[in-house]
């Protein structure tokens, strides 16, 4: 197992109560942080805030790929020259 370290964060009071109630607080905070950080957003890389280049290139992509929902699982879903773009629906 490789080296591990003790990082802290601010919490407010009622964060806190929420992280008392969870059975494993370190491990749950750890696989929260994980998955946010491998599922942070390839224009604004997580800040929610685009700048004037990518927001043009965010427009300029949105344009031509508009998203639809899906009729089989109701997911939003990218759609190309007026096709859905395949996704992992769970109703195949």
């Amino acid at each position: 197992m490789s080296e591990q370290e003790v990082i802290s964060f601010k919490a407010d009071h009622d964060l806190v109560m929420l992280l008392k109630s969870v059975r494993n607080r370190s491990e749950f905070i750890r696989n929260a942080v994980l998955a946010a950080l491998k599922e942070t957003c390839p224009l604004c890389n997580g800040t929610g805030i685009l700048d004037a280049r990518r927001r043009h290139d965010w427009e300029s992509f949105s344009h031509s790929h508009p998203m639809t929902e899906c009729r089989k699982c109701h997911e939003l879903v990218f759609t190309c020259d007026g096709k859905t773009v395949k996704h992992d629906c769970v109703h195949h």
